[in-house]
């Protein structure tokens, strides 16, 4: 079996959030497996493009709309990832440095997909599935079934994954002269609200649809910007599997990015150790629980909540505790977080901003990592947490959910917050301290939390399993 996933982010050439790091890993679990999978995405001017050779195994002449442009199929020659990677340049669209933010991204993403299909009909490339991930792939399902220039590939089955249901991609009606010709009938699997719905159009279309926790499906019928009817009409045909981590890139025993490496056995030392380089170069106290937020400072990960919860932390002269934040986004909230600084020096730091390595560090360092989240459809940094032994606070929601048993309950092992709000989760960092205070019970949860097994190679088989699986809608 083959298997194309077709992806706008994919670990470590273009990652912007968890979507970068499933399409970076998932396919090296499958080739393992014994599926041949591979990976297309678009072609972004950054460092690893930059540091890593390049074979142009197609090029041709295409249209969207009345737009002629020009595209290169580009592949890696090594095949270091573990999966064959190809990316496609399109010069004035898919050649710029981010990856979204762009006043033309609609533009860019339809021509993504058509030049991806146009070089399946054309070159005779053959796949059984293509598996898209999120909405700026959504529109393939519906062009591969129900548009005439690619019905030669119709019998292609196809799977979309929901990494996060509140981004649709959706665009008016005006815009549909983007598109090749089309089944006139079936025009409205494209619709949503009287406009082109990438989304929900790939939930209707694909052959198979899933999300990437249970929990998660779920609740999309309740909360998905829109779609929630949607949702509850085709919640039957879909399947919620979690996602893994990549154990050979996030490895507290290997992990080149850390200074003490540790096992389980370990774990209680170098642990230590690694907390108190961390805490020597951000200037903080490294004998009290350290607590720690890393990623975007968006509302739907409860960042908003956290200048809040932090003053109400650090406020409280009982429980006295060390801070670190690594995360950019929401503007006021960064300078808010960064105000916090000067406030309480000694206790609490903030770095504006990513860096991957100092995310590794941090994760061999803190105690407790903070994810007061409204919407996490799945959630790594949990995982990755568990795996370097630092115990996660959480809100319950979505994959948090599935992910992390709270230690009232048999078999705990993380902390779990009602409801996302300054109080409940400060409720539930109390309660973490009190366990930071029991030092035999913490070095024995070390222990526990890092043996959990949240690798890909269970869900490899679950996505397997539904690939020999796929039957046409009918």
């Amino acid at each position: 079996m083959k298997v194309i996933h077709l992806s706008a982010e994919c670990y470590p050439i273009a990652k912007i959030g968890g979507l970068g790091d499933v399409a970076g890993a998932l396919p090296k679990y499958l080739n393992q497996a014994g599926v041949e999978a591979v990976v297309v995405m678009p072609f972004y001017e950054r460092k690893f493009v930059q540091q890593n050779e390049f074979d142009t195994v197609f090029r041709a002449n295409t249209v969207m709309g009345d737009r002629p442009f020009y595209f290169e199929i580009l592949k890696e020659k090594t095949g270091k990832l573990g999966f064959d990677l190809y990316i496609i340049k399109i010069p004035g669209l898919l050649d710029r440095t981010e990856v979204y933010g762009y006043d033309d991204d609609i533009e860019r993403f339809v021509a993504f997909q058509l030049a991806f299909l146009d070089w399946m009909l054309w070159s005779g490339e053959k796949t059984d599935v293509i598996h898209c991930h999120d909405h700026q792939t959504g529109l393939v399902p519906f062009l591969l079934y129900y548009s005439y220039r690619y019905k030669s590939l119709s019998n292609i089955r196809t799977v979309f994954t929901i990494h996060n249901g509140q981004y649709h991609g959706a665009f008016n009606w005006q815009r549909s002269y983007y598109l090749p010709d089309i089944d006139p009938w079936k025009t409205g699997l494209l619709d949503w609200k009287n406009g082109i719905n990438p989304l929900a159009s790939a939930v209707r279309c694909a052959d198979a649809f899933t999300t990437v926790s249970p929990s998660y499906l779920k609740e999309l019928s309740i909360s998905s910007n829109g779609l929630e009817f949607l949702f509850e009409l085709e919640k039957s045909r879909g399947t919620g599997i979690i996602n893994g981590i990549d154990t050979d890139v996030w490895n507290p025993k290997t992990d080149p990015m850390i200074t003490q490496k540790y096992t389980p056995k370990t774990v209680a030392v170098k642990k230590i150790k690694n907390k108190q380089l961390l805490c020597k170069e951000f200037g903080l106290a490294y004998d009290k629980p350290l607590f720690t937020f890393i990623g975007r400072l968006v509302v739907e990960k409860g960042a908003d909540l956290l200048p809040e919860i932090f003053r109400l932390m650090l406020s409280d002269p009982e429980n006295p505790v060390s801070i670190l934040v690594l995360g950019s986004g929401d503007a006021e909230t960064e300078l808010e977080l960064s105000a916090l600084k000067e406030a309480f020096p000694g206790q609490y730091n903030a770095l504006i901003g990513y860096d991957e390595e100092l995310a590794h560090r941090i994760y061999a360092g803190a105690d407790f990592i903070l994810m007061p989240s409204r919407v996490e459809p799945c959630g790594l940094n949990q995982l990755y947490a568990l795996r370097y032994g630092t115990i996660p606070v959480v809100n319950s929601t979505g994959g948090l959910k599935d992910t992390v048993i709270d230690i009232s309950e048999t078999g705990g092992y993380g902390i779990r917050c009602p409801e996302p709000t300054a109080d409940a989760v400060f409720t539930g960092i109390k309660r973490a301290i009190e366990l930071f205070k029991n030092t035999v019970e913490l070095q024995l949860l070390y222990r526990k939390i890092m043996a959990l097994d949240f690798s890909w190679n269970r869900s490899a088989q679950e996505y397997i399993h539904l690939y020999q699986n796929l039957k046409p809608i009918s």
